[in-house]
């Protein structure tokens, strides 16, 4: 039975309490007996230490929460019968309550559930791997033990590749050569490997340009490689990775851009391109989440490759000027990046800080696998609102001053 605050005897500081209970706030109260102890840590019944102020104040039950009870054999204390507790002011309670709720029913509702993607051992089949990002991730799944295949259109740089993956890893990757944007030939080439564990459509053709002024075999070339090259390799592939023998999860992913998180001047039809992945990436997951095949979409900035300077030296100088915000990775970045999400399922793989902004802006009816990155999209999602209006203020702005200049 508790003692009313009459039978409270000396109240004493305790060093010992001062361990069990470091990183306790001073704006938070510790509570025994119905006797309230602020700005100091105190026990109740002859602890031996300096002498310090009581406020008595009898405490609301609903507020109130077991920390630790020191009668414990473990405990050397004078007291048997001290049990102490801490609770927080009923303020900082209706704050934090509301988050709890929150987290908890998005724990509950985030569409796929969480999982994990094993490379060890596994076919991983990268397109456009015989440079840049492609080359990286072929040679970086090799390291953790994948068996690799590469896909390109050039012979003698798939050969380049595959020596520079033997000389760093020691191990050899299979090469082949077709074109994306030939489904006879993609079918073919996929039926001659064997079942994928893993498919990264990583293959992509860019040229930035003003949609007035570009020609449309170039506007071809790149939803044909970019989007329709993905269709085939994805359609060729199924049927393998629907019917594999090993039944543990299986991944496809979508080597997008942040030019697909946002259109930017000059990347018209690039952009419509990429943009495309994901509205096939978000109706794919649907149709073979059944077979534990899960889907992920990258978006990496500009990264330095070897076409990124002969890309820029063709750029308008306004898509320099707004795209260049965003800064460049290295394409063995991108590919670490890439791989991690890969391996974790993330249906969003952002490659940088500013992806990551982007990825939550613009996470509308995206799936979610992790409560807590679904808790932040809610919680951020208007602030970040407001901010995408002030970079279109600023993009806006410097066409404009760029129009003017031209007059």
């Amino acid at each position: 039975m508790a003692r009313s605050n009459n039978d409270i005897n000396v109240i004493e500081q305790s060093p010992i309490f001062d361990d069990i209970i470091d990183g306790v706030e001073p704006t938070q109260s510790l509570y025994a007996n119905g006797v309230q102890f602020k700005h100091g840590y105190y026990l109740v019944d002859g602890i031996y230490n300096e002498w310090s102020t009581l406020v008595q104040e009898y405490v609301p039950p609903f507020v109130v929460f077991i920390l630790f009870d020191l009668s414990a054999p473990s405990r050397t204390l004078h007291s048997r019968h001290t049990v102490l507790f801490v609770a927080m002011d009923l303020s900082l309670l209706t704050l934090l309550l509301p988050i709890l709720l929150l987290l908890i029913f998005l724990k509950l509702i985030v569409r796929p559930g969480p999982t994990k993607i094993p490379l060890k051992s596994r076919h991983v089949f990268i397109t456009g791997g015989s440079s840049g990002i492609g080359l990286s991730l072929a040679r970086q799944a090799a390291a953790e033990g994948a068996r690799v295949t590469i896909l390109a259109r050039d012979v003698t740089k798939l050969e380049q590749a595959k020596t520079s993956i033997r000389l760093s890893t020691g191990i050899d990757v299979g090469i082949i050569s077709a074109d994306v944007a030939d489904y006879e030939a993609v079918k073919r080439a996929i039926e001659s490997v064997g079942p994928i564990d893993v498919l990264v459509c990583n293959q992509g053709v860019f040229v930035a340009y003003e949609l007035e002024k570009q020609e449309m075999e170039e506007i071809r070339s790149m939803i044909d490689v970019n989007l329709v090259g993905t269709f085939n390799l994805v359609k060729a592939a199924l049927p393998g990775m629907k019917s594999r023998s090993d039944r543990r999860p299986v991944s496809i992913a979508f080597m997008s851009s942040q030019a697909g998180q946002v259109g930017i001047y000059g990347y018209t039809a690039y952009s419509a391109s990429k943009f495309g992945l994901r509205g096939l990436a978000e109706a794919l997951q649907q149709e073979v989440i059944a077979d534990d095949i899960h889907v992920s979409l990258i978006f990496p900035p500009d990264t330095d490759t070897p076409g990124f300077a002969e890309e820029n030296k063709k750029k308008p100088r306004l898509t320099s000027i707004i795209a260049g915000s965003s800064g460049v990775m290295q394409a063995d970045e991108v590919a670490k990046k890439a791989l991690d999400g890969i391996k974790s399922g993330s249906f969003f793989v952002p490659c940088n800080f500013e992806g990551f902004l982007l990825a939550i802006a613009t996470a509308g009816l995206s799936p979610q696998r992790s409560y807590l990155m679904a808790f932040v999209e809610v919680v951020f999602a208007g602030v970040l609102r407001i901010a995408g209006l002030c970079f279109q203020w600023t993009w806006y702005g410097s066409i404009e001053k760029w129009h003017k200049q031209k007059k």
